[in-house]
């Protein structure tokens, strides 16, 4: 294995048959190192290049980020497609702007809580173990949720976006093949996102749901590219106007079920009807409703007063005389 050391610099860089002090002059000088794909393994000492701004150390064998404390002027990294497990001693790199870690072995987005000037991150395609997802820490979320504008975190079976809601700047978001399916998440994210002009979501399932696109569209009002097309102003009117139809249509069906419960519920009620009488004229002869008069007389029945049941007494008792009487005169006129 290679290891990253002002020799490796000074043979690709031509000079191993000139003096230290041009090779000193030009290591000072450097700006732009390319090292990438040289079969390196580690990061040794390179506290000469201290203008180094642009360093190309992907295609390697790398496992550790280290060694790179001095170099405080770099602004861009590129470190993909190595073995890298942890993103760590980066907190001196106070000017970086882009970090690139796609194909590494990172299972956790964390150690970027000092890096407060990165405007790129991109962590693709990481080698998780089976079933895993790629996880973020909320601090360092929230050390970059002002200066992060572009975020790639494709191929890392995530499945939501919540804890990504805090990246106020966003302004593209590359999350191809992962595992999103629910609509009403993605849409509560987006309206927090309030800079993004570009998303990606090829290959989710999401994708898969009816309109899917069209309320990506609707909800975020500021996005210009959805899956690598542009967004035409046209389509988004069309898709408001039908946003404002609909949404009208649903209030006035809404106010047609509630007038439709209030009449139930009043004629459920035990309100009194207004009765206007009928006064049916001399010249016709009205006829008697029989069974209208038994009903009445059978609702409104009342107990007999006690002066008709005293009487009733009485007549049974004359009623009896009468009858002993009859019985003593036919015996008498035998």
């Amino acid at each position: 294995m290679v290891q990253l050391t002002m020799d490796l610099i000074a043979k690709k860089a031509g000079h191993k048959n000139r003096s230290e002090e041009d090779f000193g002059q030009y290591v000072q000088k450097l700006t732009h190192l390319n090292l990438s794909d040289k079969n390196i393994d580690s990061i040794g000492d390179l506290s000469f290049c201290k203008n180094l701004r642009v360093l190309y150390l992907y295609d390697n064998q790398i496992n550790q980020i280290q060694n790179l404390d001095f170099a405080s002027n770099i602004t861009h990294l590129y470190l993909q497609n190595n073995r890298i497990s942890s993103i760590e001693n980066l907190s001196l790199l106070k000017k970086l702007e882009k970090l690139y870690l796609g194909g590494n072995y990172i299972t956790v987005v964390e150690g970027l809580d000092k890096v407060g000037e990165l405007r790129e991150l991109h962590i693709e395609s990481q080698h998780l173990p089976l079933g895993e997802k790629l996880l973020f820490d909320p601090v360092s979320l929230n050390s970059l949720a002002k200066s992060l504008s572009v975020l790639n975190i494709s191929n890392n079976n995530i499945d939501e976006l919540e804890e990504l809601a805090v990246l106020e700047n966003l302004s593209y978001l590359k999350a191809v093949d992962n595992r999103l399916k629910h609509m009403k998440d993605l849409e509560a994210v987006l309206k927090k996102w309030t800079k993004l002009r570009r998303i990606d979501l090829r290959g989710n399932p999401i994708c898969q749901k009816p309109k899917c696109k069209d309320r990506i569209i609707i909800q975020s009002l500021t996005l210009e590219s959805l899956d690598g097309k542009e967004i035409q102003e046209m389509e988004r009117r069309f898709l408001m106007n039908w946003k404002a139809s609909r949404a009208a249509r649903k209030k006035s069906n809404e106010r047609m079920t509630d007038e439709h419960a209030a009449y139930v519920e009043f004629s459920d009620s035990e309100t009194p009807y207004l009765t206007i009488p009928f006064h049916p004229s001399h010249s016709v002869k009205e006829k008697p409703d029989f069974l209208d008069l038994a009903h009445k007389q059978k609702v409104e029945r009342k107990p007999l007063p006690r002066i008709y049941e005293s009487s009733k007494m009485k007549t049974q008792v004359c009623f009896s005389n009468y009858f002993l009487l009859v019985i003593l005169v036919i015996a008498c006129w035998k």
